[in-house]
């Protein structure tokens, strides 16, 4: 007979028990790593909500990965720089100038494309003209203009402190300085587009009746008469500084200074129509209380080339997005005509109350 003990089928029972012990300690660890992770998680998911308000990265100093990444089509631009270099201050301090004859006459192209077509403008009253003439890259842009609202504000700060080099039409400036004040990404990509932009402010030819300081320039000229790249970077061929000259028509304006302030979040609007529906806010409403304008002629001052039925939507999705700094739009269907607000309630409030005359439209 053998003695020898009958197989137990299964895993013993001392291991059993160790065996669930230890799958119940993994257990409970999985949870704590889990609820670490989810803790974790949140509190990135908050870091980029907070970050993509204001442009900065977390205090962990390591920006967190998103999978999709948020589209914003609506808003402001989010603000890149909103902590200068202490060195740059001084230079980013001075207020941000427009020419005034630009901002009235529509010289620069709302189309994000280039546009090889020949423009002309004249006003209602045929006492002023420009027609503007395109290289093969294109009419210079609105965002292309970014470049003149910088040097025109650097020429007019060195006018108001009476510095001697205010007296020359060329400008020189660095390229990251230019960026930051135009609340543009530092990117290499960024100098790549300056670029470009540089060569169609210099193909851009201009020819016009309209005076700026005073003096008539009759022949054909550009925006920017030359642009040099006077320095490069030692291991690539990035630009570090640019040297402009401007051209006699615009430096006339400046020394003359037929210039308005604009608000810095002009660099944060998104589209064209935009930044032009400000400058003619800017330029025409000022601090009166409001101002009315025609829809077709708020058109035609904006330069636009699409048909009133798609100007009308354009104008609605600008209305709707209420972006535009220290004005507000409205639109009287009725009239067919665009009302332009005052966005500061007090500022608004004290000129109603001191009956400041209203300007109902443009006869220009």
């Amino acid at each position: 007979m053998d003695d020898t003990p009958p197989k137990i089928l299964g895993r013993p029972r001392a291991r059993i028990k160790t065996m669930d012990a230890a799958v119940a300690f993994v257990k409970s660890k999985s949870a704590e790593v889990l609820a670490a992770k989810i803790a974790e998680v949140g509190a990135a998911e908050d870091a980029i909500t907070t970050d993509s308000q204001v442009g900065d990265v977390p205090a962990t100093g390591k920006v967190p990965r998103r999978s999709k990444p948020r589209k914003e089509s609506h808003g402001l631009m989010p603000l890149h720089h909103p902590n200068r270099d202490f060195f740059l201050c001084d230079m980013f301090d001075y207020a941000l100038k427009d020419d005034g004859v630009s901002m009235e006459a529509p010289i620069f192209s709302l189309s994000t494309k280039a546009d090889t077509s020949i423009w002309h403008w004249e006003s209602k009253d045929s006492l002023r003209a420009i027609t503007v003439t395109p290289s093969v890259k294109g009419r210079a842009t609105q965002f292309d203009k970014d470049l003149l609202i910088y040097v025109v504000s650097q020429m007019t700060e060195a006018l108001n402190r009476e510095r001697p080099d205010a007296q020359t039409r060329v400008v020189r400036f660095r390229v990251y300085d230019y960026l930051v004040s135009t609340n543009k990404p530092t990117g290499g990509k960024e100098y790549q587009r300056l670029q470009d932009a540089l060569e169609r402010l210099t193909g851009t030819r201009i020819k016009t009746n309209i005076k700026t300081g005073g003096v008539r320039v009759k022949e054909m000229f550009g925006l920017i008469e030359s642009a040099t790249i006077v320095e490069k970077a030692p291991d690539d061929e990035s630009m570090i500084a640019v040297e402009v000259t401007l051209s006699k028509w615009l430096f006339n304006a400046v020394q003359a200074h037929e210039v308005l302030t604009i608000n810095p979040d002009y660099f944060r609007l998104r589209k064209p129509i935009e930044r032009r529906l400000y400058e003619l806010a800017r330029k025409h409403c000022g601090d009166q209380a409001r101002f009315v304008i025609g829809v077709e002629l708020l058109q035609d001052k904006c330069g636009s080339q699409s048909s009133l039925k798609e100007f009308r939507r354009a104008l609605r999705e600008v209305i709707e997005a209420d972006t535009l700094p220290d004005y507000k739009l409205a639109i009287d269907n009725d009239k067919s005509q665009v009302v332009i607000c005052m966005r500061d309630a007090k500022k608004l409030a004290l000129n109603m109350a001191i009956k400041i005359p209203i300007r109902g439209g443009l006869a220009q």
